[in-house]
């Protein structure tokens, strides 16, 4: 094990992949000279050489299009997309052609092929760079999403991924890279599909999140234990396939849960994972479950509300103290 940031930890598992497989190769705008927006591809091009690590043009309906044929190829493609809110050019090629490919050919033909997608706000960066959009993807069937939110779960998802025989949309949250951990230095380290992460274990309340959104709650059970109250905090680590039974589980036993989602409130993640949580853990559970959302508004620039609208460790704790006063 060593300490190492979120980033580095996704940088070490393309390296460790490519050196594994010389089928894996990555793309995309600005990944290559400049090492990426985010330098996650940092050092690739230098050891792999520019047939395996290319810059493309500004394009993300092109970069998803070649992913797709390089996969139907016999290729390990991954396509790295400059941020999530420019996935949105490349819908069609993503949802009509990647995540129906496999079926339409009656399973004759693989996509093993990722979509790395930076994500979320928080960086000052606007309506237009500061999206949260999982739930795009999750709403259509045919495609595998993962969301880490530690360095441990960002190069164990992606090596798992990148393995994966699916297509893979890979998000993310631009917040994180910074953030360290341990990380295990085996080549060998998968992080399987399908698999939450109870970072915490607790048994007043269950709160569920995401990405950052996991690491908010975690820091706001560190609070809320100074109050007396136990907060059993589970990272869904990825949203298809969805590790049901085991936040179903949970908050049957605690009797109260909170979700916590970056996207908008309505037809949110938040909603649906609320909604399994009501019809399978109805008669087990002590209060209405609660959900912590971002607003739904376009992102402003401005740094004082962008903070108003991304849930944050004070509202998550609010939320539990709602959830944990209130009763059928």
């Amino acid at each position: 094990m060593s300490e190492m940031t979120y980033r580095d930890a996704l940088n070490l598992a393309l390296k460790e992949e490519m050196r594994r497989d010389p089928r894996v190769i990555t793309f995309g705008e600005d990944v290559a000279l400049y090492e990426g927006s985010f330098k996650v591809t940092r050092g690739l091009l230098a050891e792999f050489g520019e047939d395996r690590v290319r810059d493309s043009p500004i394009s993300e309906n092109t970069i998803a299009g070649v992913a797709i044929g390089a996969a139907m190829g016999g290729m390990r493609p991954v396509a790295e997309l400059m941020t999530i809110n420019f996935a949105l050019l490349a819908m069609d090629q993503l949802i009509n052609h990647m995540a129906k490919v496999r079926y339409m050919f009656g399973g004759q033909v693989f996509l093993p092929m990722v979509v790395r997608m930076p994500s979320g706000g928080g960086s000052q960066l606007a309506a237009q760079h500061s999206q949260s959009l999982e739930t795009y993807f999750m709403h259509c069937p045919g495609m595998r999403i993962a969301y880490p939110a530690t360095p441990a779960d960002a190069k164990g998802l992606l090596k798992t991924a990148i393995r994966d025989d699916n297509p893979v949309v890979f998000i993310e949250h631009e917040i994180l890279y910074n953030s360290k951990g341990e990380v295990p230095e085996d080549p060998e380290f998968l992080v399987p599909f399908g698999v939450c992460n109870v970072m915490r274990e607790g048994t007043d309340v269950t709160i569920v999140g995401y990405g950052r959104m996991a690491v908010l709650s975690l820091m706001a059970a560190a609070e809320l234990e100074k109050e007396g109250i136990s907060c059993e905090v589970i990272d869904l680590r990825t949203l298809n396939p969805l590790d049901e039974a085991t936040f179903l589980k949970s908050a049957a036993r605690t009797g109260r849960a909170v979700v916590v989602e970056e996207c908008w409130r309505t037809a949110g993640l938040g909603a649906d994972i609320a909604c399994r949580i009501f019809e399978n853990c109805f008669d087990r559970l002590l209060a209405p479950v609660k959900r912590v959302s971002g607003l739904d508004v376009p992102m402003p620039y401005s740094r004082k509300l962008e903070k108003l609208c991304i849930p944050s460790v004070a509202g998550i704790v609010e939320a539990v103290r709602e959830v944990m006063a209130a009763s059928y």
